[in-house]
């Protein structure tokens, strides 16, 4: 750790038969919360309140260590060929052990052990959430997972950058929560920093170093370790399944469908616990967001799924 009357250079630690048009692309504009929004060149994204670099940490992070405390050392599953332990898990299991650390709002430290064993610091988070069997570091992260595109991003990847140099200058690791918007220039980032953990919209890849971050997925996943699974809008377009899908009362797969459409279109903030079955509000509001996206009005954007809609969520 650089002296206290020294600062620490840069972020250390995280150690620093209308018109064809989708969701308004053309036009310029993002779902913000039932009206639509002028988006920005990618390579800004939305305007931030206060000043980013303000929220980067100052200490560096810790080494590689031992689970601490009642937390113990979870056994593993070896992978053959790759020398470390894998243990199985699921996006969801990866989401739920981060948001349990936001809400306890666990304080950021590079010495400090949680009481489920792992260090405090980002890289001690990210071990936790992938349920390692010990406490890695941004030098090691990498072994388990495996390197995967932007466009292949899904909850529960990390966006790691390690500097090899000095470790301590901008090293650094983040949980992918999922697009925050439909130009995918902010994503919603699980991190541990000071002065403790956060989940918050961040520019992709990240407020400093952007070009140094590299997606990893981990191995421990159904999908194992070679590839992303298909998004919904990659997918094969299914058929109209018609207005009775839809609507009070409707409980389907067809809502999860256009739940997950709607998302990957920039609805994601009507959506804080995913798609799901069972038709609610929350589903008429995002889609008749996404219906005036496209310029439409009175009973066009009623927030019921057409077969118009619905070709052009497939779109």
């Amino acid at each position: 750790m650089p002296p206290s009357s020294v600062p620490a250079p840069g972020p250390v630690g995280r150690p620093a038969t209308r018109g064809a048009l989708l969701l308004a692309a053309a036009a310029g504009t993002v779902l913000v919360a039932g009206q639509s929004a002028p988006a920005v060149a990618a390579a800004h994204g939305p305007a931030r309140p206060g000043n980013p670099t303000g929220d980067e940490p100052d200490t560096p992070q810790g080494g590689k260590a031992p689970l601490h405390g009642p937390g113990g050392t979870p056994g593993g599953l070896a992978r053959p060929g790759t020398g470390v332990e894998v243990r199985r898990t699921t996006r969801a299991a990866i989401i739920k052990r981060a948001k349990k650390w936001v809400a306890a709002q666990v304080p950021y430290s590079m010495s400090a052990y949680w009481s489920d064993g792992y260090r405090q610091d980002c890289s001690g988070f990210v071990s936790m959430a992938w349920n390692l069997p010990g406490n890695e570091w941004t030098g090691s992260l990498d072994t388990f997972g495996v390197r995967i595109s932007r466009d292949q991003l899904q909850p529960g990847d990390m966006l790691l950058f390690h500097n090899p140099a000095d470790p301590e200058k901008g090293s650094h690791v983040v949980l992918f929560g999922g697009w925050a918007d439909y130009t995918h220039t902010y994503y919603l980032a699980y991190e541990q920093t000071r002065p403790h953990t956060r989940r918050q919209s961040t520019p992709y890849a990240y407020w400093s170093n952007s070009d140094h971050y590299v997606p990893y997925r981990y191995k421990g996943l159904p999908e194992g370790a070679s590839g992303a699974g298909a998004s919904a809008s990659s997918a094969k377009a299914t058929g109209y399944p018609g207005l009775s899908a839809f609507g009070p009362g409707a409980d389907n797969t067809y809502v999860t469908q256009l739940g997950r459409l709607l998302v990957e279109r920039g609805a994601g903030r009507f959506y804080p616990t995913g798609p799901g079955p069972r038709w609610s509000d929350t589903d008429r509001k995002a889609t008749q967001t996404f219906q005036q996206a496209q310029g439409w009005k009175g009973a066009d954007a009623d927030g019921l799924p057409g077969p118009e809609t619905w070709r052009r969520l497939f779109s």
